[in-house]
């Protein structure tokens, strides 16, 4: 048995022309109930998110006596789901009905500043 990691698009689109929004974003190599009938290629979002300096004063502050630094879990926790989403889009533009074998991956960009980028396969399902 297995975890699936399911994320439905939650943006829609006010274009009467406008692709469908996806299926499912899943980690896993397959949609279960569904059979992939065409591969259209890597679909990719991120974002670049950096922190300021009341926060830095604060969590600073905070990091001295230890625990969770709160507002900078959100900040990645927004930029994760900016990244997502812009992934998802992607996919869609290509023509996706869902992402598989989803990954995220987070690099310092310069001293503050973080890019989170997600990436997976666009397929078509049937």
């Amino acid at each position: 048995s297995y975890d699936v990691v399911i994320h439905e698009m939650s943006t829609q689109t006010q274009s009467l022309d406008a692709q469908p929004s996806l299926v499912a974003t899943v980690t896993t190599e397959t949609v279960p109930g569904y059979e992939i009938v065409e591969v259209l290629g890597i679909a990719r979002g991120n974002t670049v998110k950096a922190r300021n300096v009341g926060r830095d004063i604060t969590q600073g502050i905070r990091n001295l006596a230890g625990g969770e630094l709160k507002a900078y879990s959100a900040l990645l926790s927004q930029a994760r789901d900016e990244a997502i989403a812009r992934m998802e889009a992607d996919a869609v533009e290509m023509g996706g009905d869902a992402v598989v074998n989803v990954r995220m991956e987070t690099s310092e960009i310069t001293k503050g500043a973080s890019e989170v980028i997600a990436y997976g396969t666009a397929v078509r399902l049937e």
